[in-house]
């Protein structure tokens, strides 16, 4: 459903408009955004999806195939101005990649969100943007390619939000080793298939996972594949 051939540079006044269609605006789990609890649910492939938690709710992610990179948002659900925050979090816990028990901070410096569950070996980023239209034309692809931000931004619109931006997202499962000599690798990821997070909400808040479409470099295995997930009350 990649329907554009061209695209606007600048269609608003910020940054919270979609640059293509592509399934993340037909695949909400529920017109609100408001999840069946302990039901399973897909984010498809070079999609993404939006879920609502309520304060003290839990999210488990699973990386079914154990190759894929899912980029992860959680917004204040009252407020879509907060949101989590990885240049906050990493000031918040000393850290580059946040560990079971850690707490993810929004951008007003306050948890949203409490990583409570890893079972993978702990690979993830807190660098890298979310991919873009703008980032595959660098790439050299000519015309639209779906991304991490229009997914975002899609996945909001599928439940009735916008966000007017898209904040650096939490890439579970990103591998991008920082090296002696300061510069990073786009590496495979190290998780294995089954290998799932869980977050607790620490506001009400909205959840956005991307199911990374990158099939250029090969952070994917250049393969993207489904992520799931599913909602529990404590």
């Amino acid at each position: 459903m990649n329907i554009p051939t061209t695209y606007p540079m600048c269609c608003s006044k910020d940054n919270g408009d979609a640059l293509g269609l592509n399934q993340s605006l037909s695949s909400a789990i529920s017109n609100d955004g408001n999840p069946t609890l302990e039901h399973v649910y897909t984010v498809p492939a070079r999609c993404g999806c939006a879920v609502r938690l309520k304060k003290g709710q839990i999210i488990r992610i699973v990386n079914t195939f154990g190759t894929q990179v899912c980029d992860t948002w959680l917004f204040n659900s009252d407020d879509l101005s907060e949101f989590s925050s990885m240049e906050h979090t990493r000031a918040y816990i000393d850290k580059i990649i946040p560990k079971e028990g850690d707490a993810l901070v929004t951008n007003q410096r306050r948890p949203i969100g409490t990583l409570l569950t890893d079972t993978s070996p702990g690979i993830h980023d807190t660098l890298i943007a979310a991919c873009d239209l703008h980032r595959y034309t660098n790439l050299g692809v000519s015309g639209y390619h779906d991304s991490c931000a229009d997914n975002m931004r899609l996945a909001l619109k599928a439940i009735g939000l916008r966000a007017k931006e898209v904040p650096q997202p939490l890439n579970l499962w990103m591998n991008i080793p920082v090296n002696p000599d300061n510069t990073i690798s786009w590496l495979p990821t190290v998780s294995k298939a089954g290998d799932y997070i869980e977050i607790r909400a620490e506001l009400n808040c909205v959840v956005v996972m991307s199911a990374c479409p990158q099939d250029i470099i090969p952070i994917n295995n250049c393969t993207p594949q489904p992520v799931h997930f599913q909602v529990m009350n404590e």
